[in-house]
């Protein structure tokens, strides 16, 4: 990446003349106050990514590629002058500051387990300045009158509305000096292929172009039309968040132009995701366990071989059941899926597989191009009833209907389920269960009627715990 003609030296200031911009999750150089606090400190700065092997060996190709993408766009915005480098952050962040002779690293506050452990073994070696977060309010600043975290969303949301957030910073490629890393001696760049093909533009110039044209076109629509997985009518920003391409709080700045309920949801959603990071935040362990302990009596199905018939069956998208079987095929294909399909997915699996979240959690998060741990692990203990819902296991989703709700023509299931393309209108979310056979495609897996009753016979030793 980059250019290679130019001059290869480092200014000659003291100690306080260079510092270091580690970028994360904020692929931006727009509405990034790193960049101001970097500003302040130092009249140089070294913008530096880490491809982390503890990071990028869980992601799935998807999100690899689209992370280079986003680190390509990134590179040509500050001219060439993005160095990036492959290994264990803890002793690469210090050894680059100690070639530049920098005393401190900005960067954006991390909040993820894995992300706080790092940054404070980096910590040990040289002082991190954080300024801003991936969120529109940094987790652990909504809390009640006395002081105690938020377990249930509603009330938090309610906060969230009363505290509000920041305006955009102003900021560019030009509110730093860049320093150019080839005068960085010593140090192997990770040279990146300049020309691979994500399943969806990224970048900030895509995130910006994007979100643009949603909110000209496609926001007032938003709160009928988002449960829609046939319409594709959703903002697919996703992925431009989870990469920091463009910040939540630049979304809300603009949605104070749009008096709508379709705003207003579109803005319970964002806070949604800042409830989601801040729940993993004081409880870290729920990443890969249950945030209620009461769940850990749940009888679940893990050591058997149907176990593993099931969930293969589920993965590929098998299952009999046809807006299940489009969403994973979506899924498969694209790196992502429509929220609602996720939803009914992660139920199917859960009660009525009887198989651990974390298995689906994981899968998830191997393939979406979008995947982001906090929201991806609480979204599906929100489905298995072990998470922050207010009313929890008893909501099963039945796959039929909803499928006939929410994909009323079959125009979605048509779309990812080939087999199925000859049967009319909403009659394909009944295939298999009227004994309609469609030729290549397969039987129910279960019988949901049967499952929903031994998902609530389960529950039961949930309950004595209590």
């Amino acid at each position: 990446m980059g250019s290679s003609e130019r001059k290869r030296t480092i200014p000659t200031h003291s100690a306080t003349e260079n510092t270091i911009v580690w970028f994360r999750r904020d692929l931006r150089l727009v509405d990034l106050p790193t960049l101001l606090a970097a500003a302040d400190s130092a009249r140089n700065a070294l913008a530096v990514f880490v491809l982390d092997p503890a990071l990028i060996k869980p992601s799935g190709v998807r999100r690899r590629t689209a992370l280079i993408a986003c680190l390509n766009s990134l590179d040509e915005a500050l001219d060439g002058r993005l160095l990036v480098v492959r290994g264990n952050p803890v002793e690469i962040i210090p050894d680059l500051a100690r070639r530049i002779e920098a005393t401190q690293v900005h960067i954006s506050s991390d909040h993820g387990p894995y992300g706080t452990r790092r940054d404070a073994a980096v910590e040990q070696h040289i002082p991190l300045v954080r300024t801003g977060s991936p969120f529109a309010i940094a987790p652990g600043r909504i809390v009640k009158d006395d002081g105690t975290a938020y377990r249930v969303f509603t009330p938090f949301y309610k906060r969230w509305l009363d505290h509000g957030w920041r305006a955009p910073a102003s900021t560019s490629a030009s509110t730093n000096s860049w320093i150019d890393p080839a005068a960085v001696t010593g140090v192997e760049r990770a040279e990146l292929p300049a020309n691979v093909k994500p399943v969806c533009p990224v970048g900030e110039h895509a995130a910006r172009e994007q979100w643009d044209e949603y909110l000209a076109n496609g926001v007032d629509q938003y709160k009928e039309h988002r449960d829609r997985p046939d319409l594709d009518d959703t903002t697919r920003m996703s992925v431009h968040l989870k990469w920091g391409t463009i910040h939540p709080r630049t979304m809300l700045a603009d949605l104070r132009d749009h008096d709508s309920d379709s705003a207003r949801e579109l803005r319970r959603q964002l806070a949604w995701r800042d409830f989601y990071a801040d729940v993993l935040a004081r409880e870290p362990r729920s990443a890969r366990h249950n945030l209620n302990p009461d769940f850990d009596r749940m009888p679940i199905s893990t050591d058997t071989p149907e176990a593993q018939v099931l969930l293969a069956a589920w993965k590929a998208g098998r299952t009999g059941y046809p807006i299940v079987d489009a969403g994973m095929r979506q899924l498969l294909h694209e790196g992502w899926m429509h929220n609602r399909v996720r939803m009914i997915v992660a139920s199917f699996l859960v009660k009525d597989l009887h198989l651990p979240w974390w298995w689906g959690a994981r899968f998830f998060m191997r393939h979406l191009v979008d995947g982001d741990l906090p929201a991806n692990q609480h979204g599906w203990q929100w489905v298995a009833g072990s998470g922050t819902d207010a009313a929890p296991y008893f909501r099963i989703f039945n796959p039929i209907t909803q499928g006939q709700r929410y994909d009323p023509q079959g125009d979605y299931v048509r779309r990812w389920v080939p087999e199925l393309r000859e049967i009319p209108g909403k009659e394909v979310h009944t295939v298999g269960q009227r004994g309609i056979e469609v030729p290549g495609y397969p039987a129910p897996i279960v019988d949901h009627a049967v499952e929903r009753r031994e998902a609530l016979a389960r529950y039961e030793h949930v309950k004595q715990a209590r």
